[in-house]
């Protein structure tokens, strides 16, 4: 189950550098990991969003049953959780089309 979930610290240090950028300054990087593309960094990205939805349907709908053992808490927290990866991985997707569609427009 380890292998679907998302690196919080990666996301972060990715943000912050994206951030400092944006306003014209250069932080250090971490290290990237060996073998490692970005085709397959955002499917693995996907792919743990995906899951981390499917398991918040999936602890709603045992919720909506009444199954015991699942609280609202667990069903709240998860759905946050699915929402917050959604957004991420939203916001990935629209700065990737905006630097398509600067590249597409520069010109030669």
């Amino acid at each position: 189950m380890a292998a679907n979930t998302i690196d919080a610290q990666a996301v972060l240090a990715q943000m912050r550098a994206l951030t400092a950028q944006s306003r014209g300054v250069e932080l250090q990087r971490p290290p990237a990991v060996a073998g490692a593309d970005f085709g397959s960094a955002l499917k693995h990205a996907i792919d743990a969003v995906n899951n981390q939805q499917q398991q918040a349907g999936t602890l709603s709908d045992k919720f909506e049953r009444g199954v015991p053992g699942i609280d609202v808490g667990q069903v709240m927290i998860a759905i946050q959780k699915a929402n917050v990866s959604f957004q991420a991985v939203t916001q990935v997707r629209n700065k990737l089309v905006t630097a398509y569609q600067d590249i597409m427009n520069m010109p030669l």
